[in-house]
């Protein structure tokens, strides 16, 4: 939904109602992925996407319907041997959506979770999708605070719990569960959608291969910060794209900023009294991709100096240099894609070979279902 917000907001403002579809579950090759959202508005009008526009004709028509009886559904969409070419997902996968009713009544906590978004605070929304009569209901929840029911307490207690720990790693899934909360039952399905701030991608070096990578890096959905130390080259205008322009030296900056899982960090500097300094910082935090510029000759340059000030082998494997795949692009956009390449496949383990050369599904499946069989398609 985070995507879609800036164009529904001013529908929920103004007292619109909408109807939201989002995709709880998927299997196979699924061309979305689960939290993918698309809003029906009164008027007809559709705002985002959730099957690349394989069924978006038929969940418009279970959203108007929605719309008009106010009473949420979940709908499952796939192919068969028997109606391929009716509705259905031509790349052969699954998916399962959520449509819901929503307006200024039903969800008075939508503006809290606008609002969280907008500010960068972890928010999440777990909503009881199938189960019982109370199918609609949801709890908001922060890190400290919720408001809302399922039904009872004991389910409440049971959802959050679960919840928070999805939201801690930004995790968006179904949860199932007891009717009292029992963690060994599925009577209930609750999905749990989590909004956690955007990752930082922290570029060194404001150089013209700095600006584009700074492009792809907002495009992809990052938080983008560059810094340098020279206020003449780290400047605004220079690098629009990016969130934050900060002038400073790397390796005095870097442990200034909260640096996770989801970071990655660009250094493209190379040259060694600003690359290797702020690499050893960045080699000891936890970030999910350290890429640093150079030629070959420099990347043994720099391995050798890293090695003389004491990072040891386990450090230095972390490092992904020379930065980039091998496309043979040589523009600093192409160099930029390059990185991008890099840091997708170091995050979901792919295998950096042509599609064509593969047999496995183009599109991951979703933790939420991978173990569960997909349902059967009438």
């Amino acid at each position: 939904m985070r995507e879609i917000i800036d164009e529904i907001l001013p529908s929920f403002n103004s007292g619109k109602p909408f109807a939201l579809a989002t995709v709880t579950r998927t299997w196979s090759s699924a061309p979305r992925p689960v939290g993918a959202a698309m809003a029906v508005l009164e008027s007809g009008e559709v705002i985002g996407s959730v099957s690349g526009g394989c069924v978006e004709g038929a969940i418009h028509e279970a959203s108007l319907e929605v719309l008009k009886t106010k009473t949420p559904q979940v709908v499952t969409y796939g192919v068969s041997d028997d109606n391929a070419f009716a509705v259905g997902l031509t790349c052969g996968g699954t998916i399962e959506l959520f449509i819901q009713y929503i307006d200024k009544q039903t969800f008075p906590d939508f503006d809290q979770v606008t609002k969280s978004i907008e500010d960068k605070k972890a928010v999440g929304v777990a909503t009881l999708i199938a189960g019982n009569s109370t199918v609609g209901a949801r709890i908001v929840l922060t890190k400290n605070d919720a408001h809302g029911s399922l039904g009872n307490e004991h389910l409440d207690f049971a959802a959050i719990e679960g919840a928070r720990a999805l939201l801690m790693h930004g995790t968006t899934k179904t949860l199932k569960l007891g009717p009292e909360g029992e963690s060994r039952m599925d009577d209930l399905s609750i999905f749990v959608e989590s909004f956690a701030p955007a990752p930082r991608m922290i570029i060194f070096g404001a150089i013209d291969f700095a600006a584009a990578v700074a492009r792809i890096g907002k495009f992809m959905g990052y938080y983008v910060i560059v810094c340098d130390a020279r206020a003449l080259f780290a400047t605004k205008r220079r690098f629009p794209d990016a969130d934050e322009v900060i002038i400073d030296w790397p390796h005095r900056y870097l442990p200034t900023v909260e640096v996770d899982e989801s970071t990655v960090i660009c250094v493209l500097t190379h040259d060694p009294k600003f690359d290797v300094p702020v690499l050893e910082i960045a080699l000891r935090t936890n970030a999910g991709y350290i890429g640093a510029m150079g030629s070959r000759r420099t990347h043994e340059d720099r391995l050798k100096r890293l090695r003389e000030i004491g990072m040891n082998e386990s450090e230095i494997s972390k490092l992904k240099s020379p930065i980039g795949l091998d496309l043979g692009g040589r523009t600093p956009e192409e160099t930029a894609i390059s990185i991008a390449a890099e840091i997708i496949s170091n995050q979901v383990g792919g295998t950096n070979k042509p599609l064509k050369e593969g047999s496995e599904p183009i599109h991951k499946s979703s933790l939420a279902s991978e173990n569960e069989p997909a349902p059967k398609i009438n």
